[in-house]
């Protein structure tokens, strides 16, 4: 096993998925580990999120103007089902005008090297299917 792999699996012990997110599964009886990560990160919008928090610490407008096409309501929803699945973690700083702020908690990061497989898959795809053209 490479150490980026022995990495999450130790963080993926260490830390458990918020009540809510672990009664979410119990309701939906997944049939695999796979269908969970599925959850977690799948859909238009979250990768996207991701990948923008892999660069670091980022204030709502900021992920907003980054992530093309997505509207104020839904990247509210994505970052509240990310930070109630412990992928995210937000920092509200009490000022006189209120700052918040996004990043990836130990958990999110270790999804890095899963993200990784799946964009090496993604380019590998895309080169198979231009070649069949």
């Amino acid at each position: 096993m490479r150490n980026s792999e022995q990495e999450s699996r130790k963080i993926l012990e260490s830390e458990s998925l918020s009540s809510n997110y672990a009664t979410y599964l119990e309701e939906d009886r997944l049939a695999c580990a796979v269908e969970v990560v599925f959850k977690l990160i799948g859909g238009r919008w979250k990768v996207l999120i991701f990948r923008e928090l892999l660069l670091g610490k980022k204030r709502f407008n900021e992920l907003h103007r980054a992530i093309n096409g997505i509207s104020h309501k839904m990247l509210t929803q994505q970052l509240r089902e990310m930070e109630e699945s412990g992928i995210i973690h937000r920092e509200v700083y009490q000022q006189s005008v209120p700052k918040v702020e996004y990043s990836l908690t130990s958990l999110g990061k270790s999804l890095h090297p899963v993200i990784d497989c799946l964009h090496q898959w993604g380019v590998q795809y895309l080169e198979y299917n231009s070649t069949r053209s």
